[in-house]
């Protein structure tokens, strides 16, 4: 497939700015040329004048499945169609995210999903526990939950052939210094989350981890909340965000979060110390009905998924429904963040948490990722390494 083209329409995600009027060339999967139409070589090339928005690709470092199929339940097909659904959508980079199981599930899991990430369908493996505290599990199962076993994460690891790149772990988890230790040597970004820790202990582990990269886990969701004589994980997390240690996922979906606590996070440590993530499972992209994540029975009512209840009463938000572009529509339309600010934080920021310096930007040398929007976020086109429509 030719791998080659042109672009125009107003860009964003440049690294110097926003450009009204410009123009993206690839060539051979990158980048070959960026600025204003008015300064393009190639006048014969030139596209026409367009009021469409040019972005780089969109990078979620959580997603647990969609169109139908889970992460955490797929064979290899159903996991191609859930990247798919999400790439479609433009999310050309995605981390295929599992959930706390049975450790010879997790094995067989990551052993599936390594070869999506070997076929470049998905970016790695985030594994969201088993390590994590079962009072904060939220829609996971606390029979699988266990105390950090160092042995465990090697045996995940080596099934999944390197590919494991994210990891949510508990500060309070046991071992918490080898996992760390474990996780550096196989450059796994470990993230904190679905924690009852207080703002000391957590504050102390973001310590331990500098030098590094470190992530929050959905900030706000599955953690205590903050309050102004108990600050708890929230705070501790904010803080080391506002000085550029940790970058925080926000759910930026209208059901996790609130628009001004969003706007707030915004305000407080800016769009580089921010991932928008969507949490999305398999019911992303498809309607009402019954799904799974994991072991655990879900239902989505009016776009809401949550576990299901032998009283038939809603259970605990079980992730989203939501594709990455919904949320970064959704943060723009609705929490009122700038659109520069929040193409930042669903590209540039997750690219660099997890080191990958060609995408995420739309600059010369770059991998050709690209979504095309018209001017209220609805996709027009997606190029992944330049080429269009897979």
């Amino acid at each position: 497939m030719i791998s080659r083209g042109v672009v125009r329409g107003r860009l964003l995600g440049t690294g110097n700015g926003e450009i009204a009027d410009g123009v993206v060339e690839f060539d051979d999967g990158r980048i070959s040329w960026v600025g204003a139409a008015t300064n393009y070589p190639v006048v014969e090339q030139l596209p026409v004048a367009s009021a469409d928005l040019v972005l780089p690709g969109l990078i979620d470092v959580h997603c647990h499945g969609g169109g139908g199929f889970g992460f955490p339940n797929a064979d290899a097909a159903g996991a191609r169609v859930a990247a798919a659904n999400h790439r479609g959508q433009g999310t050309t980079g995605l981390l295929g995210s599992l959930v706390s199981a049975q450790p010879d599930v997790l094995v067989e899991q990551a052993a599936v999903l390594a070869d999506l990430v070997a076929d470049g369908e998905l970016l790695g493996i985030h594994l969201e526990g088993p390590f994590i505290n079962a009072i904060r599990c939220g829609a996971q199962d606390p029979a699988a939950i266990v105390p950090g076993d160092p042995t465990l994460f090697e045996r995940i690891c080596e099934a999944s052939r390197g590919t494991v790149r994210s990891m949510t772990l508990a500060p309070e988890t046991a071992h918490f210094e080898e996992l760390l230790a474990a996780m550096r040597r196989h450059d796994v970004l470990p993230s904190l989350g679905h924690t009852d820790a207080d703002a000391a202990m957590t504050a102390a582990r973001i310590a331990d981890a500098i030098g590094g990269p470190i992530t929050a886990t959905h900030l706000f969701n599955g953690m205590p909340g903050l309050h102004h004589r108990s600050p708890g994980p929230v705070a501790a997390c904010l803080a080391a965000a506002g000085r550029g240690d940790m970058v925080v996922e926000l759910i930026a979906d209208g059901v996790h979060l609130a628009p001004e606590t969003v706007a707030m996070v915004f305000d407080t440590v800016g769009p580089a110390q921010i991932a928008l993530v969507s949490d999305a499972m398999a019911a992303a992209g498809l309607g009402d009905g019954d799904y799974q994540l994991g072991a655990l029975d879900v239902r989505v009512r009016d776009g809401v998924a949550r576990l299901a209840t032998a009283e038939g009463t809603p259970g605990a938000i079980a992730g989203g429904t939501a594709r990455l572009l919904d949320v970064l529509r959704w943060t723009v339309q609705h929490a009122g963040i700038p659109l520069a600010d929040a193409v930042t934080a669903a590209t540039r920021t997750p690219a660099q948490v997890l080191g990958l310096d060609d995408r995420g930007t739309l600059s010369v040398g770059a991998r050709a990722d690209l979504l095309v929007t018209d001017q209220s976020l609805q996709p027009r086109r997606v190029f992944v390494a330049g080429t269009e429509g897979i």
